[in-house]
């Protein structure tokens, strides 16, 4: 009888194993995103979330900017996009002024990465939202926008 050329099952997951862990050694294999900061997502106000990531006080900049609607139909996937071509860049926020929680996302950027992002956010009512740049000197500069939601928030 023919030997089957086709792997059993146990080697094909053997040989898969043996691949993945040969990527995960060289870092070709993908990593998940550890820009996680308890204190800062805990934060009930935005000053609280911006002291709790080593951030000074805000100041407004032409240079962040901030994309999004100025009427949320629906509080709960509302689209926007934020970016900056500031050199010195350390981290882009996104904060919702009266969200329960302000800080929806954190990125931590390097000179590698464009510091530009799309997120959908839930917004709990009507509310400023804040782009802001952490700069490495810990500056923080921001662009707002004003979201009026009309229908179905999070929260309220």
């Amino acid at each position: 009888m023919p030997k089957n050329p086709m792997p059993s099952r146990r080697q094909a997951l053997g040989h898969g194993a043996g691949l993945a862990g040969l990527l995960v050694g060289t870092g070709l294999f993908p990593q998940f995103a550890l820009a996680y900061s308890r204190q800062a997502f805990d934060a009930r106000t935005l000053q609280d979330a911006l002291a709790a990531l080593g951030a000074g006080a805000l100041s407004e900049s032409s240079d962040v900017l901030l994309a999004g609607p100025d009427i949320a139909e629906n509080g709960a996937i509302v689209a926007f996009a934020f970016s900056t071509a500031l050199p010195g860049v350390r981290r882009l926020l996104l904060l919702v002024e009266k969200n329960p929680v302000p800080l929806v996302a954190l990125f931590n950027v390097s000179p590698s990465i464009e510091p530009a992002f799309s997120i959908r956010a839930k917004l709990a009512q009507s509310s400023g939202v804040y782009a802001v740049a952490v700069m490495d000197d810990g500056r923080a500069l921001y662009a707002r926008k004003d979201v009026k939601v009309t229908l179905g928030s999070c929260g309220t």
